[in-house]
């Protein structure tokens, strides 16, 4: 099966052109090219979601075809009447397929031992950070309690979150339109943040075009602090400084928003 690559010029395709895909007929000779650029064009949430598991082992390259699939089967099974995007929709999907790669590879999703102990550890150091300041700890806390620096207790978190973002037990038991995922999808985690990205979106769109680019480097297209201090010319450090205080920054804005 040839799956469609990630181009640097993505259709213009919208959810009007989602819906138009989903009346049209099985044989309508548009249905095959308009499916290939709805597929195409949400290309971007194929790679972004796939470089979540690129701590546990496998290529990137291979994460990005199954989820890929995971998206082609969203796109066949999307309904708009249920009320979301496709977008959120085929979030919880492409993770599944994901989620399920791992399971038939190995059983289970591992986690390198070195994130899995600092993981252990992350969890005691917050617990006591948060008796401690009133408040959930930040992640340059967390990494100045540990000795570790960030780019690591952020890796750390995330190999964590990826072990148990598992689907409910009997969500997918095999009883053919039984389950939640035939249903829903999955568990929604595009929709279960949904408040907070509406909240962020005004607070996004004020910071300067150093930090917006900064923040869409590290959590879009999931390159490392160096590697973005490279692509911006700039040192590390102050990458870290602005990753640090911009994040500090969009994160009190949130728990003060009403």
């Amino acid at each position: 099966m040839t799956l469609p690559t990630q181009s640097r010029r993505a259709p213009q395709t919208g959810e009007a052109d989602v819906v138009v895909l989903c009346r049209l007929a099985p044989d309508d000779p548009r249905r095959a090219d308009l499916r290939s650029q709805v597929v195409e064009a949400h290309l971007p949430l194929v790679h972004h979601l796939a470089h979540r598991y690129r701590h546990l082992g496998e290529p990137v390259e291979d994460l990005v075809q199954v989820a890929t699939i995971g998206l082609i089967n969203a796109v066949d099974r999307f309904d708009p009447e249920r009320g979301v995007e496709l977008a959120s929709y085929a979030t919880p999907v492409i993770l599944g397929e994901i989620r399920q790669h791992f399971r038939d590879r190995s059983g289970a999703v591992r986690v390198p031992r070195r994130l899995s102990e600092l993981g252990v550890s992350m969890g005691a150091a917050r617990a006591d950070l948060t008796q401690l300041l009133g408040r959930s700890p930040t992640v340059a806390e967390l990494a100045e309690r540990l000795g570790e620096d960030e780019e690591t207790i952020l890796d750390a978190l995330e190999a964590g979150r990826a072990r148990i973002a598992w689907p409910l037990p009997g969500a997918d038991d095999g009883t053919p339109g039984g389950g939640l995922t035939d249903r829903f999808g999955g568990e929604d985690e595009a929709l279960a943040g949904v408040d907070d990205r509406e909240t962020l979106r005004p607070l996004l769109s004020r910071l300067p075009t150093r930090e917006k680019q900064i923040l869409a480097l590290r959590f879009l297209r999931g390159m490392s602090q160096s590697e973005i201090a490279d692509e911006l010319g700039i040192s590390q450090m102050h990458v870290s400084r602005l990753l640090s205080r911009t994040v500090a920054a969009l994160s009190s804005s949130l728990v003060e928003a009403p």
